[in-house]
């Protein structure tokens, strides 16, 4: 069965699999429908991520090279509406092209705690 995924840096030696995090363990997701996976694609790149290529691929294949490399898989069903989890990993093993700039510390005295309950209260006025 043809799936879809996200890579980085698509057909480059630097090419990159979009994974989700999940405690210690890495999860690939496998679109059924390619619309759903270009969708994932635009929030993640509200994210501020790099611009996703969504690329078809046997299934088989995918679960091969995640069993490779010890990553879990997901099978996101046509239809269904995947969203990117809130928080995103700092370090990945992949690397865009060139370097960002590393993102300067916050001089706020706003606790936690403080910046949710913003953070909410702005999504809400969407």
């Amino acid at each position: 069965m043809r799936v879809f995924v996200l890579l980085f840096n698509a057909r480059t030696e630097n090419e990159g699999i979009h994974t989700i995090q999940l405690g210690d363990r890495n999860k690939v997701l496998m679109f059924e429908s390619e619309d759903d996976a270009t969708r994932f694609g635009v929030m993640l790149e509200a994210q501020d991520f790099p611009e996703p290529a969504v690329e078809a691929i046997d299934d088989e294949e995918i679960k091969e090279f995640c069993d490779s490399v010890d990553y879990d898989w997901e099978l996101v069903p046509a239809g269904a509406l995947a969203i990117p989890p809130e928080d995103n990993v700092t370090q990945t093993q992949w690397q865009p092209e060139a370097e960002p700039e590393p993102e300067p510390e916050p001089d706020s005295d706003v606790s936690q705690n403080e910046l949710d309950s913003i953070r909410r209260r702005l999504e809400g006025l969407l």
